[in-house]
């Protein structure tokens, strides 16, 4: 078991015990916490504690982990309006405000580990849908960047996810 994943956003690492990753970051590149804002795409530094992991039924089997888990549905959404109560919340669609769809046809959220970052309470603005999720390639084979969430290929996610606990923590750093 690890109590702390570490990405190091200057070398696109993501590293958990003795073991490392490649990978993606948010196309803007790492902000501290307090500049980042909704729409900005860059991924947030700090520590954040791993809340739960959404699967895709259909597609992955439940993963090995001591983490909640929940089964994504088509109905499931993330609200990313900051003018909206629900602001970086899980909502039910059709929603009334901007939300993210979270069943995709892409792969990219097969599995999502929801990740602490502005949700204690939300912010408006501060930015939404911080996530730890499946990576997708350009035609060169690279990594594409995310719009701020990190994301790494989706079998060495499952992997780590056997390392990791409730008491795991992401530490996003420069």
């Amino acid at each position: 078991m690890v109590d702390r994943l570490i990405v190091e956003t200057s070398t696109r690492t993501l590293k958990w015990g003795s073991q490392s990753t490649p990978c993606a970051i948010g196309k803007g590149g790492a902000k501290p916490e307090a500049e980042k804002r909704e729409g900005d795409g860059a991924t947030p530094l700090g520590t954040y504690e791993l809340r739960w992991v959404y699967f895709r039924p259909d597609r992955v089997p439940p993963p090995r982990t001591e983490l909640p888990i929940r089964g994504l549905c088509h109905h499931d959404g993330w609200c990313d309006d900051p003018a909206s109560p629900a602001y970086n919340r899980a909502v039910t669609l059709p929603f009334d405000a901007s939300a993210e769809t979270l069943w995709r046809e892409d792969e990219l959220y097969d599995l999502i580990v929801v990740l602490s970052h502005n949700d204690s309470p939300p912010q408006p603005g501060l930015g939404s849908a911080i996530f730890l999720h499946c990576c997708k390639y350009d035609e060169t084979g690279a990594m594409k960047p995310t719009l701020g969430c990190i994301s790494v290929p989706r079998e060495t996610l499952l992997t780590m996810l056997r390392s990791c606990t409730p008491q795991t923590v992401i530490e996003i750093r420069e």
